[in-house]
Order: structure tokens, then C-alpha cells, then sequence
């Protein structure tokens, strides 16, 4: 019955992913009506927190988006990027990385991606090392956000193991920066220097090639103070989370029992958001949901609703079946968990869904929460298959053609980069986590 049941899950996953969008979680309720009314399987509760956290922060992001602050933060990289062009394979990816780290999404990684095409091409590099790594560097970020819905979920798993916020920030942002930087400095010898890339020869022999990519997309214009004002209240709300989750006294508590993280996320994310559409001057709110932040958040938070609920259904309804089948290797090899959290991430498309559907399982089978912390970024594996909103916009960007998707499908730009990214990651994790915890 097992192997019928993860057929009907797999199924579910494959064909949900392929529709994109709403529709991984749509089929995720369907697998979920199979697994209940055919096969007998209780449902269980759904993951309700996780959603509520997405939307706060997604909420935040988006009226942050709305009210022009993520125009001026997108102009301050710029700057930087545009003042150190020859250094770009290392500042282009961790100016992604430190957004994605501040917003805790790595959609906002769409906003600069073409200066970062831009600079490549006019300073003579190959645009495919650059935006390949910044790519998964948006990516890896996300297990190193303290406001993330995949952090958050993982927090409030290993909470009841006295496991804190700055526990798992402590391994996860030292471990995933030199994982993005291994990955950037492998980079450098990926493909061929444009000057001797026939490919790219032969395009400039187009009088219209050459004026595309003489054409700029600068985000320098002038940025109302209003816009400038509302990324102070984000970053504020974003270091109170911080604050309140390395140190818990600083939390309201009740008969002893202090107010749980989840709930001050929710709380601080939706007052920076009413905050920031007062002192960002967003007169017409519908600007907030019309966002590409907000409808990318929307989505994920479907995703989970459904895909979430239905693996949830599976593993407790399976656990006894699994647990006799591979909690010894687990167990006295921790390590080969990563596999499984890396295999779903690449079916599921999604870090927070990916930790709430198989975390508990790693738990249940008694793997230490210092292993399960190193092998966290192990979640970001839906690089593999090149079909992720901004694996495809990097490559739309790269108008010289060397970002790209191979005749095999899986030999890509960034095969390379996001193994190495994630593998580093989890090995600087395990060795940081036997110090730290």
C-alpha cells in the first residue's frame, strides 16, 4: 500500500508542477482527497502557521515594493556593482544573496538581474558566470533568512529541542555565503571569454544586436525620500525578528511561557506593512497586490496549502513503514537525509514546503536538530530542473546567449554553481554545528 499511496503523491507533484503556479498546490489537494477517501489515510492538520507567515512577510515585501523601496535598494547595488564592475562574479551574487537574506523571498533577485546582464556584457564577461551564481545565490539566501518561511518552519520544528533563532542563523548564513562563494569562484573558469566565444562573435555582426546591448536599464532615477523612509521600517521589523529570536526574555511571556516566534513574525511583518504604507505615501493600495512579490507569495502560499498537507497526510499515515525501512541509515549516517530534502526541493519548487513536509519525518527518526540545521540548505535543489521563474528570467536577460539551457536539458548554467553551492553548505553546516550546538 505504501508504494501505491507515494505513487499517488508523486503523481500529484509531477503533474502540479508542470501546470506552475497555483497548480502544485491545487494538485496537492487532489492527491490529499485520494490519500483520504480511497486509501483510508487521516488528514492532518494544515499547515496553517507557515501560510500566516508567508503572508505577513509577503505583505511587507510587497508594500515595500509598492511604496518604491525596492526600487532604491535595487539603486544603492546598483551603484555598487556599476563602481566594481570587474569584481562582478563575487558583488553580483552577494547583493542577491543580502536581498534575499532582508526580504526573505528570492523573487526580488528579478530586479537585478538585468544590471547585472548589463554590466557583464559591456565590462567583456562572460554574463553567464555572474547571473548563473547570483541565481543560486537568491536561492541559498532563502535557508539564511530569519524572516523565510522555510526558517521559520524549521524553527518552530526544533523549538521544543531548545533550538533558537540565532542557533540556526549562526550555521546557515556562514554556511550558504561560502557555499555562494566557492560557487562564484568556480565560476570564473566556466565557458569561454566572450572576445574568443564564436557564438558571440558572430552576433556582433548584427547592427541590432549591437544597439540592444548598448541599450542601458539603469535604475538610478531619482527615489522619493517617502521610498527611502519605508525600507527603514522593513530592515527595523526585520532586526526586531532577529532580536526577539535570539533572545528570548525580550519576548511578552505569560505565567512563564513567552509569546512564540511565529507569532511575533506575523505581528511585526503586518505592522511594517500598515507602517510602510503610511510613511512610503502608497495612495492606491490594489498597487500592493498587483506586485510581482505579492503574486509570487500568493502562490507559494497555495503551494504549501496543498502540497504540504498532502505529504504531512503520507508520513504520518506511512510512518511506521518508514521508519522500519530507514531510520538505522539515517540515523547512524545523518548525513544521507540531505538526499531526501534535496530530491522533494526539486519536486515541490519550494524551500518552506519542502521543510514542512519532510523535516518532521527527520525528526521523528531521531536525527539530531545540529544535523538537521547543516543539512537545511540541502532544500534548495530546484535549481536542477531549469524551469524556475528566475532561472528562466537570468537566462532572458543574457542577451549574448552564454546563460543558457543544454541540449540535454539538465547540462545548464546553473548545474554547476547550485551543486557546489549546496553541497559546500551542507559540509561547512555539519562542521560549524558540531562547534556551535
Amino acid at each position: 500500500m505504501f508504494y501505491i499511496e507515494l505513487l499517488v503523491v508523486l503523481a500529484a507533484i509531477f503533474v502540479g508542477a508542470r501546470m506552475r503556479g497555483v497548480g502544485l498546490g491545487l494538485m496537492g489537494g487532489l492527491g490529499l482527497l485520494v490519500l483520504t477517501f480511497v486509501f483510508d489515510e487521516r488528514p492532518t492538520s494544515p499547515p496553517i502557521e507557515v501560510m500566516l507567515i508567508i503572508l505577513s512577510v509577503v505583505s511587507a515585501a510587497a508594500c515595500l515594493q509598492a511604496s518604491g523601496g525596492l526600487d532604491y535598494l535595487v539603486s544603492l547595488a546598483e551603484r555598487i556593482l556599476r563602481k566594481n564592475p570587474k569584481r562582478l562574479n563575487y558583488l553580483a551574487p552577494l547583493v542577491c544573496y543580502v536581498f534575499t537574506l532582508v526580504a526573505g523571498t528570492g523573487h526580488v533577485a528579478y530586479s537585478v538581474l538585468p544590471i547585472i546582464s548589463e554590466l557583464a556584457q559591456k565590462t567583456g564577461i562572460r554574463p553567464e558566470r555572474p547571473l548563473s551564481v547570483s541565481v543560486i545565490a537568491s536561492q541559498q539566501a532563502i535557508t539564511a533568512s530569519p524572516i523565510s518561511a522555510a526558517t521559520v518552519a524549521l524553527l518552530a520544528m526544533l523549538a521544543p529541542q531548545n533550538i533558537d533563532l540565532l542557533d540556526i542563523l549562526a550555521i546557515c548564513i556562514p554556511a550558504t555565503l561560502v557555499g555562494v562563494l566557492v560557487a562564484a569562484f568556480v565560476s570564473n573558469f566556466v565557458g569561454k571569454e566572450l572576445s574568443v566565444d564564436p557564438a558571440y562573435l558572430e552576433k556582433l555582426k548584427d547592427p541590432e544586436f549591437v544597439a540592444e546591448l548598448n541599450r542601458s536599464v539603469s535604475k538610478t532615477e531619482d527615489i522619493p525620500a517617502s521610498a527611502k523612509r519605508s525600507v527603514w521600517f522593513f530592515l527595523g521589523a526585520v532586526v526586531l525578528i532577529i532580536l526577539f529570536g535570539s533572545i528570548k526574555s525580550l519576548r511578552p511571556s505569560w505565567n512563564g511561557e513567552a509569546l512564540d516566534m511565529t507569532i511575533i513574525i506575523e505581528i511585526l511583518m503586518l505592522s511594517a506593512a500598515a507602517l510602510i504604507l503610511i510613511v512610503g505615501k502608497v495612495r492606491d493600495t490594489s498597487l500592493v497586490a498587483k506586485g510581482s512579490i505579492f503574486r509570487a507569495g500568493m502562490e507559494a502560499v497555495i503551494a504549501i496549502f496543498g502540497i504540504a498537507w498532502m505529504g504531512d497526510t503520507f508520513i504520518q499515515g506511512n510512518y511506521a513503514f518508514m521508519e522500519s525501512n530507514i531510520q538505522a541509515m539515517v540515523t547512524n549516517h545523518a548525513w544521507t537525509f540531505a538526499f531526501a530534502l534535496f530530491v522533494l526541493s526539486i519536486l515541490l519548487f519550494s524551500q518552506a514546503a519542502t521543510v514542512r513536509a519532510l523535516m518532521p519525518l527527520g525528526i521523528s527518526l531521531g536525527i539530531p536538530a545540529a544535523s538537521l540545521i547543516a543539512m537545511f540548505p540541502a532544500v534548495n535543489g530546484y535549481f536542477f530542473l531549469p524551469n524556475y521563474p528566475t532561472v528562466i528570467a537570468a537566462i532572458g536577460f543574457d542577451k549574448t546567449g552564454s546563460t543558457h539551457i543544454g541540449k540535454y536539458l539538465l547540462n545548464h548554467s546553473f548545474m554547476l554553481p547550485g551543486l557546489i553551492a549546496c553541497i559546500v553548505a551542507v559540509a561547512v553546516g555539519f562542521l560549524l554545528s558540531s562547534v556551535i550546538l
